[in-house]
């Protein structure tokens, strides 16, 4: 396979995982309480910035380009959330509303949130491949040893 195709794949397969837990923290925030507002991810967004700048110790322009890949899964969420008050528990308690799955609407449903990756995805996927593309090779080697170590950990919880 092709170096290209084997790094635009992983690329994607990345971005995926982050999308997913992006998609599982806004919809768990606070143990059912509602998902977070935009305040709430632009604090997170901005110490995640700030923690995982500080332990690659990242250069200016390196951190711009985290800032920019920031923004993008940032806009991917906010797609991919759709309308403002909605929730992904509400859109499946509307699917089971009825006597029988609303087979339509979850197609509806499922064509929308593929439109927002689609849309916003290479975004995404351009912004993550500048900023790796942006690391030496002994930040590229700590950044695969967190991912073995802790995945998506980045916080030292656990």
């Amino acid at each position: 396979m092709k170096t290209w195709i084997r790094r635009t794949l992983i690329a994607t397969a990345s971005v995926a995982v982050l999308l997913g837990g992006l998609a599982a923290c806004g919809s768990y925030h606070g143990h059912g309480r509602g998902s977070w507002s935009d305040a709430q991810v632009s604090e997170m967004r901005g110490k995640a910035v700030e923690r995982i700048s500080d332990k690659l110790e990242l250069s200016a322009p390196q951190k711009a380009r985290l800032e920019t890949l920031a923004d993008a899964l940032v806009a991917q969420r906010q797609a991919l959330r759709g309308a403002p008050g909605s929730t992904p528990r509400d859109e499946l308690k509307a699917l089971i509303a009825g006597e029988k799955f609303d087979r339509t609407q979850a197609q509806t449903l499922l064509q929308a949130k593929t439109a927002a990756v689609q849309g916003q995805g290479p975004k995404v996927v351009e912004a993550m491949a500048d900023f790796y593309d942006s690391l030496t090779p002994a930040q590229q080697a700590r950044v695969r040893e967190m991912m073995d170590k802790r995945g998506h950990r980045w916080g030292g919880r656990g």
